[in-house]
């Protein structure tokens, strides 16, 4: 390794604006490939190919987390328009949210929130042009408001105090009044709500999708279990742990922000008994390896054990592998911490490399984009 490893500028990169996928591909599974299986070659192949690529008794491990319509829209009393990004509850109906415009939401500021414009035929559709519109008549039950109680200077978000009943939660309230947030690259999508959803997604608590799962159909799993490949799942759910942008020059000083995690007892089981057999571990996505690597962490001993809390792991170029021997993820963002995972497997020069020819070669990046399955034979020492 040399000092670039731990430099941010060795993760820079430059992408045509064309190379981000603003939709994703249909069928799922129809996506490009780039296969990396040693430390000198790779192929070129579809994502549908992967019970080729894969052993069988190897074992998939996939983050079942589901978005949740976390965008919504408001106003102050009689005042500007407000845009909102819930990110994490902190208490009971008190939530951290990215807020538009900040400057304008000073502590004790109040938000009225417009519930979905019954005008679109697919209110669930995070394109969806039906904008809210503040002046549409709302009876009182279904008023939204919240209240900013608390400035976060981690994130420069607000804590904000909703105002709805104790015994009522606010996730209730999103299918009405919330839109599933897409990432603010994707700025021209047709996509569908549930397409920026995983086949599996039945955990609801991510700001945002775990995307190499979005690969997945239904018809791939039934092949790959018919192969002898089997899965399992963990749940961490996306936060701004995730995207938080990297503002030190020394990595290694960066802070990662907390993302809730649980490894339940039969994933742990599961592997275990993969490992005996001498199965391998493949993580689906940078969450699922934060997750796994996050609970041998907090175990006092490395050793995967069953887990729920928060990880605030942060995985770059000198990290000691517990659990997970390969993974399967996407194309990601110049200068993130999902960039310096990835290099902890492969060595950061290697992924450059391969950055520079899925551009050359016309792959599609982010979140909606093609993937990337990187074997235990790739694998850096």
């Amino acid at each position: 390794m040399t000092e670039m490893d731990w430099s941010l500028d060795g993760y820079d990169y430059e992408l045509p604006p064309s190379r981000i996928a603003q939709n994703p591909v249909v069928p799922r599974d129809s996506s490009r490939l780039l296969a990396v299986d040693s430390p000198s070659s790779h192929q070129h192949r579809i994502f549908r190919d992967l019970p080729d690529l894969l052993q069988p008794g190897d074992l998939l491990v996939l983050n079942n987390t589901r978005v949740l319509p976390a965008r919504l829209y408001g106003h102050k009393p009689n005042g500007p328009a407000v845009e909102i990004l819930l990110m994490e509850e902190r208490q009971h109906n008190c939530w951290l949210a990215l807020v538009k415009p900040g400057k304008r939401l000073k502590l004790g500021a109040k938000i009225e929130f417009d519930p979905i414009a019954p005008a679109c035929e697919d209110s669930t559709t995070a394109s969806c042009c039906c904008l809210p519109d503040a002046t549409m008549p709302v009876p009182d039950r279904r008023r939204l408001t919240a209240t900013v109680i608390e400035r976060d200077d981690a994130t420069g978000g607000r804590l904000l105090e909703f105002d709805i009943p104790t015994d009522e939660n606010l996730v209730k309230f999103l299918d009405e009044y919330g839109h599933v947030p897409l990432p603010p690259y994707i700025e021209n999508s047709q996509a569908s709500a549930e397409q920026y959803q995983t086949v599996y997604a039945d955990r609801l608590g991510a700001v945002a999708a775990p995307t190499a799962g979005l690969h997945f159909t239904e018809e791939l799993f039934s092949r790959l279990e018919q192969r002898g490949i089997e899965k399992t799942f963990v749940t961490l759910h996306v936060g701004v742990g995730t995207f938080r942008p990297v503002e030190v020059t020394d990595v290694t000083a960066h802070k990662m922000h907390g993302e809730w995690v649980e490894v339940p007892a039969a994933t742990v089981d599961k592997i275990r008994e993969t490992q005996a057999r001498g199965g391998r571990i493949i993580a689906v996505g940078t969450t699922a390896v934060r997750a796994l690597e996050g609970a041998a962490a907090a175990s006092g001993d490395f050793s995967l054990q069953p887990f729920c809390g928060p990880t605030n792991l942060f995985i770059y170029p000198g990290y000691k592998w517990r659990v997970v021997e390969g993974m399967i993820t996407n194309f990601h963002l110049p200068r993130s911490t999902l960039m310096m995972m990835v290099s902890a497997m492969i060595g950061r020069p290697r992924l450059l490399d391969l950055y520079r020819e899925a551009i050359e070669q016309q792959y599609r990046f982010y979140s909606f984009g093609d993937a990337m399955l990187i074997l235990p034979t790739a694998k850096k020492d």
